[in-house]
């Protein structure tokens, strides 16, 4: 039988000694690893092929590649998350305090500080002056979303002299990372790119949850006890809470399990039965005279667009979305007026205050090992690879694994049924898939 670590891509053979022998001594062997698959059937399947993969464990290497007289570079891009500031951080002074690197820049407004056209030069980055950026959402750094030309991005990366630059983003962010990489190799460049997943839809592929999601949850969870007061607090009321997932449903589906007053979750992963839903509702507001609505963002788009055609993306290629709060708030109040039943809608849209606020203390000392995770990879000499947390560790994942498909909610999985459970609605509200 096969045993094998999935590869890393490396610069170099690390030929120097780890300045972290004086303070750390618990180095991780590249043959350290986790085996990619825990399900019986799964690991029986790769058994019968008689292959089993490994990730290597994250962690400090006992030799490095990179000495501390490099300069390393940090650029946030997409929507905000809670704990991009924390990351930010942990970078900083796990480079500085530990590896002694003292020159680090932070490229502002995502990739587009990465080219020629950027307004601003980067900022210096030190342990004084990220000491308290933990305590704010957002980014100090700002962000943008597109992409942009990979000669621009590795000239300007080439002017700085810039050794490892770790991108903290989601899903384009870290395709456009993957590019980067590759594109520095081909130029036989000594370039370390090292990817920090961030999205607080929690939808990249191989990690079991992304920073910020759990905040995001906590924040959500609020929102769900206003729109639950508010609906008992008038006749036959309805709070109707959109928040983000723009195409996995895991804010809402983690968000309704976390408020026992939540009795209707919509996700993409499920396509609404309009009317099915409709009619379930006015029975139930008749019973109970009063429900707690949360829909993801990107559920219901079906009813938004009159045809594939005049479908819009935005610069980054996503869909743009259309408001399908909105809607659902305008379909029901037609149907319950034709139903001849009174009923009073809170809308709550809190998506963008969701996203800005710091991470809590959960979210932050995650954010923390993920940052420390990526500095050990790039002083290592890794790259095209972003860290992750799988299994229970803390991993190193070649990007092009982490980019075939978004993770998504498992409409036949556990956590779909808990939902069912906590909510008590029917699956027959949703179409068959």
């Amino acid at each position: 039988m096969k045993i094998l670590n999935i590869p890393i891509k490396r610069l170099g053979k690390n030929g120097l000694e780890s300045p972290l022998r004086n303070i750390d001594n618990s180095f991780i062997e590249d043959s350290d690893s986790v085996i990619t698959k825990v399900h019986k059937e799964e690991i029986f399947n790769t058994i019968i092929k008689e292959e089993l993969d490994f990730f290597e464990i994250a962690g400090p290497r006992e030799n490095v590649y990179f000495d501390s007289n490099i300069i390393c570079g940090i650029v946030t891009c997409g929507g905000l998350c809670p704990g991009i500031n924390n990351v930010i951080r942990g970078i900083v002074i796990q480079l500085a305090k530990y590896y002694g690197v003292q020159n680090i820049l932070g490229f502002r407004y995502g990739y587009r500080g990465l080219t020629p056209y950027s307004e601003f030069e980067p900022m210096i980055l030190t342990p004084d002056n990220v000491d308290d950026i933990h305590t704010r959402g957002g980014t100090i750094l700002s962000s943008s979303r597109g992409q942009q030309k990979l000669e621009d991005m590795l000239k300007t990366l080439m002017k700085y002299k810039i050794k490892i630059l770790f991108t903290i983003g989601g899903d384009g962010t870290i395709r456009g990372a993957s590019e980067l990489a590759k594109y520095a190799i081909s130029k036989k460049l000594d370039i370390s790119i090292v990817a920090i997943p961030k999205t607080i839809d929690n939808d990249i592929y191989c990690i079991d949850k992304t920073f910020g999601f759990e905040t995001a949850v906590q924040e959500a969870s609020k929102i769900i006890q206003s729109a639950h007061e508010e609906a008992k607090g008038a006749p036959n009321g309805i709070g109707l809470v959109k928040l983000m997932g723009r195409e996995s449903g895991y804010i809402s589906a983690y968000t309704a399990i976390a408020n026992s007053n939540v009795n209707y979750c919509i996700i993409p992963e499920k396509k609404l039965n309009l009317p099915f839903f409709l009619e379930n509702l006015k029975n139930r507001m008749l019973k109970k005279r009063h429900a707690v609505i949360v829909v993801a963002e990107g559920a219901g788009q079906e009813f938004l667009w009159d045809n594939k055609n005049s479908i819009e993306k935005d610069i980054s290629g996503n869909i743009k979305l259309r408001d399908i709060g909105s809607f659902l708030k305008s379909e029901i109040e037609n149907y319950f007026y034709k139903e001849k039943v009174e009923v009073n809608i809170k809308y709550f849209d809190p998506s963008y205050s969701i996203r800005s606020v710091p991470a809590n203390a959960m979210d932050s000392a995650y954010c923390l090992m993920l940052a420390q995770g990526a500095v050990h990879a790039g002083m290592a000499g890794m790259t095209d690879l972003l860290i992750s947390y799988l299994n229970n560790h803390y991993v190193y994942i070649p990007i092009e694994m982490a980019i075939v498909q978004r993770k998504k909610v498992n409409p036949d999985g556990r956590l779909w049924h808990t939902v069912l459970g906590s909510t008590l609605q029917t699956n027959d509200i949703f179409l068959k898939n």
